[in-house]
């Protein structure tokens, strides 16, 4: 016989023990519990990491670090951590279940009072974050659940591995400009802030990507411009220049002539 093959160690998820599933839903529909709780948990770590990344956020926008872009690019990542959380917890009620409100804990963030330490910090977490979706994604495929595992694959564990490798990149200039480590601020977090592009363009858009005027103003334009072509054309044939239909496009603008022809127009045009 052969001999079994080695299973792959798993990281204890953040379970919820006092997790019930809802016994009265009609919507429930292959939805083990195991995964149900297994999502609350997930769930709850989500929220945990957007009030890491929050209390960095709020750490640099302070006076004695003041590096404004840093901390609108953490606060903007809590943001969106907090909105992953939300959708865990539409999906889980779509499918039938709910979500257990649980205690926050504190963040464990005071050590990184340096901008490597902070960027660091929040690699960790986003790896502990990939590590519990792929034990979620295994739990699913295990309990027969294959929506939750496609759901998790797509819409989770692929947006926290381009964040991990974005931490990547910015660590590595980072430690290419000798930031701080120790809460000392030097000139690579001045550089980080105003030169790095994730921090500048990674928030606002540049003014590069304004959307292009809309069709109707084009239209407006284009019939403004319309509007004063036979005001020229009116022009000409006062001056004895051009056929006399020129002034029949537009009658708002023949009043302009001095010379009545405008009105001889209109009237030759009423006849019409």
């Amino acid at each position: 016989l052969a001999e079994p093959r080695s299973k792959r160690p798993r990281v204890t998820l953040p379970g919820c023990p006092s997790h019930r599933p809802l016994s009265g839903s009609r919507v429930r529909q292959n939805f083990p519990p195991a995964v149900e709780e297994g999502l609350c948990g997930v769930t709850g770590a989500l929220l945990e990491l957007a009030y890491c990344l929050q209390a960095l956020g709020e750490y640099f926008d302070q006076s004695h670090v003041a590096l404004p872009n840093v901390s609108k690019f953490f606060l903007h990542q809590a943001l969106e951590e907090r909105k992953a959380a939300e959708a865990l917890m539409k999906y889980q009620q779509e499918r039938g279940g709910h979500y257990c409100s649980k205690t926050i804990q504190k963040p464990n963030s005071e050590y990184a009072v340096g901008l490597v330490k902070a960027l660091e910090l929040a690699m960790v977490q986003w790896k502990t974050m990939v590590r519990y979706f792929e034990e979620l994604y295994a739990l699913s495929i295990e309990n027969a659940d294959p929506h939750s595992a496609s759901t998790i694959k797509k819409q989770f564990i692929e947006p926290k591995i381009r964040k991990i490798k974005l931490m990547g990149d910015l660590l590595t200039n980072a430690r290419r400009l000798d930031c701080s480590q120790d809460g000392r601020n030097s000139l690579g977090d001045y550089f980080m802030d105003r030169l790095q592009k994730e921090f500048r363009t990674g928030i606002e858009p540049e003014s590069s990507q304004h959307c292009s005027p809309c069709q109707p103003l084009q239209q407006c334009t284009g019939a403004a411009e319309g509007l004063k072509r036979p005001q020229r054309e009116s022009c000409q044939h006062r001056n004895g220049i051009g056929p006399i239909y020129a002034t029949i496009h537009c009658t708002t603008t023949l009043p302009q002539c001095n010379d009545g022809t405008g009105a001889k127009v209109k009237q030759g045009r009423e006849g019409l």
